[in-house]
């Protein structure tokens, strides 16, 4: 998910990302809590490194406006 590359993306594409990754988390999180494995243990930490990321972009962008 490193492609992400929020300096390219417009603000509804940066909010349509957060809500995507968001749905994504609550998937991994309600897995973890069940005791499945995920695919990718670190998959959980890099989801929420990205929505940091996306909403990091999202309000330099607020700012400069």
């Amino acid at each position: 998910m490193k492609d992400i590359n929020p300096i390219k993306m417009s603000e509804q594409e940066i909010k349509a990302k957060v809500i995507e990754l968001r749905k994504e988390l609550i998937k991994l999180n309600a897995q973890a809590a069940t005791g499945t494995t995920p695919r990718n243990p670190r998959q959980i930490k890099t989801t929420k490194k990205n929505i940091a990321r996306l909403l990091t972009a999202m309000t330099a962008k607020e700012l400069n406006k």
